[in-house]
């Protein structure tokens, strides 16, 4: 029995040891992160944003809160062009309404692969105006395309989508350059051409045109994209999360 006794602590002292000893490493998934407090910052007559489930549903009839040469000659929100781009030249489009919804994951994770941005929205901005990225068309730069953006640096396409391929000067004037502007649709968000006070450049970022840190809206650290007054400006070679959807 005296024995049976010392067996019996023996074991317990060495199973306490084990446990003491165990190094628990910290979770790093980003499924943590909740974008919901982010809900708020869309807001406008053109825009709304709920929560749904697992998703952040952003609905938008694309009508930009700001005037434009885009719109009829006749209509108040109509505006000439006055930016600073001497070869500006208007496209044939007009901008006309749209029923955007865009559906982005609440809880935006890594993804074990990156996948291309397509053309047509990869995001969407606070004022509910769609990002697009770097190209025209398949492989095609917007050298030409850009001399068709207007002083807030947008445009319509054929079917009058009004968005943003370059950086939205209509928000970085109103809300400043270091600000957050809007989501892509993987759920990480965008951000502007300053950061602490300094210009970002393409170097400060990955291929994926971000990095990770803290910023305002998530002082313990998020991935998020920059915009950069260089191709490719909003997103570099695909999304860092898995994308959501976008109908239209």
């Amino acid at each position: 029995m005296k024995y049976s006794s010392l067996l019996l602590l023996m074991i317990i002292f060495f199973a306490c040891k084990q446990s003491d000893d165990t190094t628990v490493t910290p979770s790093t998934n980003n499924s943590t992160i909740d974008i919901s407090i982010l809900k708020t910052k869309f807001s406008g007559t053109s825009v709304t944003a709920t929560v749904e489930g697992d998703y952040l549903v952003i609905r938008s009839n694309g009508i930009p809160d700001h005037k434009s040469p885009y719109f009829a000659k006749t209509d108040a929100r109509y505006e000439a062009y006055n930016g600073s781009n001497s070869k500006f030249s208007i496209n044939p489009n007009s901008i006309l309404e749209q029923t955007l919804v865009f559906k982005i994951p609440l809880h935006p994770n890594k993804a074990s692969n990156t996948s291309a941005t397509p053309l047509g929205p990869i995001g969407v901005s606070l004022n509910g105006i769609p990002f697009f990225n770097q190209y025209a068309g398949p492989n095609q730069p917007l050298t030409n395309e850009i001399n068709s953006f207007d002083q807030y640096l947008g445009h319509p396409q054929q079917t009058g989508q009004y968005h943003y391929h370059q950086e939205p000067t209509y928000l970085t004037t109103k809300n400043g350059k270091a600000t957050f502007l809007g989501l892509l649709l993987d759920g990480f968000p965008v951000y502007g051409s300053l950061e602490n006070g300094k210009a970002v450049t393409n170097a400060d970022l990955d291929n994926l045109h971000g990095h990770s840190h803290a910023t305002t809206e998530f002082p313990e650290g998020i991935y998020h994209y920059h915009i950069t007054d260089a191709d490719p400006y909003i997103n570099g070679s695909g999304f860092y999360g898995t994308a959501g959807t976008v109908s239209k």
